[in-house]
């Protein structure tokens, strides 16, 4: 049996949408239950800031996360297989009309992704002071917090709506399938089972799309 973490909302669902095409049967959480239970998978409903931490520690032999949230947290584990959904960008965004200028001596940027915000200013050998938000960044540049931010945009339109505007993508971010190492080892047949089932689904979407 392999254990499936999963994030709660919409990429649950989409998730066991798959599993339901693979193996023709319902998968569906009873009203509030964090596990399901079925003949060959044990589900779990994590938040999705955790799914990376049950695989690294085994808790679960596989699950399904945002590329993002793996880059930001640089746990060590497999990453099997882009899953081309829940597609969105890591970007910067600033104050509508303000100039995104990298030369200026200080810079203070607003994220609750400070790993990544850190790599992507050092690459380009900038000194950058970051302030770690939790939530509601896009009030930081209006109050003078920090002069951007850095966040997850879908459609901008969060941004927008708080005057705000995208002045550079950082990384494009979809869903991945990963596994723990050891769980690849030692359920490797599963695993791999699992991951040609899932691969050729994706494969039909995309066929089907061009």
């Amino acid at each position: 049996m392999l254990t499936v973490a999963l994030p709660k909302g919409r990429i649950a669902k989409e998730t066991l949408e798959i599993f339901e095409t693979i193996f023709g049967e319902g998968f569906a959480f009873d009203d509030r239950k964090l596990i399901l239970e079925t003949p060959k998978f044990r589900f779990l409903l994590v938040r999705n800031q955790d799914v990376a931490t049950y695989v690294f520690h085994q808790a679960a032999d596989i699950g399904v996360v945002g590329l993002d949230t793996l880059e930001e947290q640089g746990l060590d584990v497999i990453r099997l297989l882009d899953l081309k959904r829940g597609i969105c960008k890591v970007a910067i965004g600033m104050k509508k009309g303000e100039k995104f200028d990298l030369d200026k001596p200080e810079i203070k940027v607003a994220t609750k992704m400070v790993n990544i915000t850190k790599r992507y200013f050092e690459e380009r050998a900038v000194s950058v002071d970051i302030i770690k938000l939790y939530g509601s960044i896009e009030l930081a540049p209006l109050i003078g917090l920090a002069d951007m931010i850095v966040d997850v945009v879908e459609t901008g339109t969060t941004m927008k709506q708080n005057g705000l505007e995208v002045v550079q993508d950082m990384m494009t971010s979809s869903t991945y399938l990963i596994a723990n190492k050891n769980s690849y080892i030692a359920k490797k047949d599963e695993v791999l089972d699992i991951y040609e089932k899932i691969n050729a689904v994706i494969k039909a979407e995309q066929n089907d799309k061009s």
